[in-house]
């Protein structure tokens, strides 16, 4: 009864989202909806960025195990992201009226910082795509006792986000998620009243968890561990800036001060509301100690979903497990559109230069399909956690995109030697310390990217002064030329 439920209520969505299909006229409309989306449905896509199967399935185990000292990256880091991105770069990329964050660096650099940069964007979606299919491919086992496994569960997962979003792209991603938001909120916070009951209330739960050290954030008061929790929090709050699903969430907006507010208010109620799957976690804990015990021995993201399953009934598990489908078809349809569209705009598109605007619809739905393949593959062979995923998937934007992005926003020095220097030294720091010194003082990525910036200094004052700053680009944009 359970299955047939769920299986009713992914039909609703898919019907939902090909109705919103039918707005979508040309390409403009499938990659950005006309950039003509209100504060609501902003908001709701925009916390729906991150409220994914890391928020439910992939945090909430590592809290059990960790705490919040190994959260720092995520809900801390992307809420930080998501208020950073709205305070500091939503209003200036909105004016530049763009459709990817490819075309402000092929406006602001040139094509070959716009192809590299553009294959590194899309190249860091592969982890956190196949993160959402990983986590579908659980949902559907738990639900189905086993008799869809896991690897089915994926590529049934996989088909039925492929649906929606091949069809209305960012049109169907805005009116699904504001649906499914809806459900997201009413049915965990219904389900955290539940819990709460059986564990003696929400007091008892945060005592027990303080008791036990879970809620100190804080490192250890040596270099390698601050160095570790400053890379760690970097790799989401400022690797996660330069991807086109946070861009192209914010640029649907009617116009920048809506932007700019549901950017802000995404991240904060991201913060806020991830606290609930944490919450219930760790409840389990005083509610089915022995089953948690089992979970931890065996894969510690099965913790909630085996709670939800043997000590409620079969409403709220219809509830919960709703919420979390919906929760990950938010996630992953927005995030499957980002790289298919940022592969064809800026990687493809500059090698057909008469391509037009249908072309162009029609060659973003064929990279949607295809990344979907790709990502499927991924995840079936991988055998990573979801919260390992989404960690390594920002590494590569940390170390090679964010300080183009932000010193091309901001520095008027920012030239093409300095952007070359930094992609160079960013990307190459982080490899080379990954392959020789994974597990020194200064992480990988954090070098690579403290390798970017002074790099990018350095370039801005030794080459010639760029072709365009933003100033420039913003005023060819009013003046129409």
């Amino acid at each position: 009864m359970l299955l047939w439920l769920i299986a009713a209520y992914l039909l609703l969505s898919v019907l939902i989202g090909l109705a919103a299909a039918l707005r979508v006229h040309g390409a403009r409309d499938y990659i950005v909806a006309g950039r003509n989306l209100p504060l609501f449905v902003v908001t709701a896509m925009v916390f729906a960025t991150w409220f994914g199967s890391e928020s439910v399935l992939g945090i909430s185990a590592t809290f059990v195990e960790e705490g919040l000292i190994g959260l720092i990256s995520d809900p801390f880091g992307a809420a930080l992201c998501l208020i950073l991105f709205g305070l500091l770069f939503a209003r200036r990329l909105y004016r530049l009226n763009l459709l990817t964050l490819g075309d402000f660096f092929r406006a602001r650099y040139g094509r070959r910082t716009e192809l590299v940069l553009s294959a590194c964007i899309v190249v860091s979606y592969l982890g956190w795509v196949s993160a959402q299919i990983a986590a579908l491919g659980l949902v559907f086992d738990v639900i189905s006792e086993g008799r869809i496994g896991a690897g089915a569960g994926m590529v049934l997962g996989t088909a039925i986000v492929l649906v929606y979003t091949l069809f209305g792209g960012m049109w169907s991603v805005a009116v699904t998620t504001s649906v499914q938001m809806v459900v997201i909120v009413l049915g965990l916070l219904y389900i955290a009243r539940e819990i709460a009951g059986m564990a003696g209330g929400v007091a008892t739960v945060v005592a027990h968890a303080a008791a036990a050290g879970k809620l100190d954030p804080r490192p250890e008061a040596d270099v390698t561990s601050v160095l570790a929790w400053l890379g760690a929090l970097l790799t989401l709050a400022f690797g996660s800036i330069p991807q086109q699903d946070v861009f192209q969430r914010a640029n649907a907006a009617r116009d920048e001060a809506v932007a700019v507010r549901a950017s802000v208010l995404g991240g904060i109620a991201y913060l806020v509301f991830a606290a609930v799957p944490l919450f219930l976690a760790y409840a389990a804990f005083l509610v089915a100690p022995t089953m948690v015990e089992a979970a931890l021995a065996e894969d510690a993201q099965l913790i909630l979903p085996t709670l939800i399953l043997e000590a409620l009934p079969l409403g709220a598990q219809v509830v919960f497990f709703g919420a979390l489908v919906s929760v990950i078809m938010s996630t992953a349809s927005g995030t499957l559109l980002a790289p298919a569209v940022t592969f064809s705009e800026n990687i493809v598109r500059g090698f057909l230069p008469r391509l037009g605007d249908a072309g162009l619809l029609w060659l973003t739905r064929g990279a949607v399909v295809a990344f979907a393949l790709t990502t499927l593959a991924y995840a079936l062979a991988s055998d990573s956690s979801i919260h390992e995923m989404v960690e390594n998937a920002y590494k590569v934007t940390l170390a090679g995109a964010f300080v183009p992005l932000a010193a091309g926003l901001y520095w008027s020095r920012a030239n093409d030697l300095g952007v070359a220097l930094s992609i160079g030294a960013g990307l190459a720091t982080w490899l080379a310390l990954e392959a020789l010194a994974p597990h020194a003082a200064v992480p990988p990525h954090l070098g690579g990217f403290l390798a970017g910036a002074v790099a990018m200094a350095i370039g801005g004052h030794l080459g010639r002064a760029p072709e365009a700053t933003y100033e420039q680009l913003l005023a060819r944009i009013r003046s129409g030329s």
